[in-house]
């Protein structure tokens, strides 16, 4: 019986965790071969892990945006007060396929900053 509970639990610590890496990072399910650069200020922002977010207004609809790891952004210049609210930025970036109003940003600019995300 303990073999068992040891088997299974072993099963479980590398199922769950592949799992929620494969849901969290689908990018197939964005569209590659149309992107998105809307131009708008930031109505949200998070600046976390597993990555940063912001949401924009697109012509009265609100987008969810998907940047990338916090460390990867600070080592390519961008700072949490480069997507404050109220911040200009330009996304550009893919669309995802199910009709969600998501972009995953490829890049973001701010003022005369351009920064790749990806």
């Amino acid at each position: 019986m303990r073999a068992a509970t040891l088997i299974a639990t072993a099963i479980l610590a590398v199922a769950v965790p592949a799992g929620v890496a494969l849901a969290h990072h689908g990018w197939s399910s964005y569209d590659a071969a149309q992107t998105l650069s809307p131009t708008t200020q930031v109505v949200e922002s998070r600046w976390g892990s597993p990555h940063g977010a912001l949401v924009i207004a697109v012509d009265g609809k609100r987008w969810d945006v998907v940047l990338a790891p916090v460390a990867r952004m600070e080592a390519r210049g961008l700072v949490r007060e480069d997507i404050a609210v109220g911040r200009t930025v330009t996304v550009v970036g893919y669309p995802r396929r199910d009709g969600t109003a998501e972009i995953r940003a490829e890049r973001i600019i701010v003022g005369d900053k351009t920064v790749e995300l990806r």
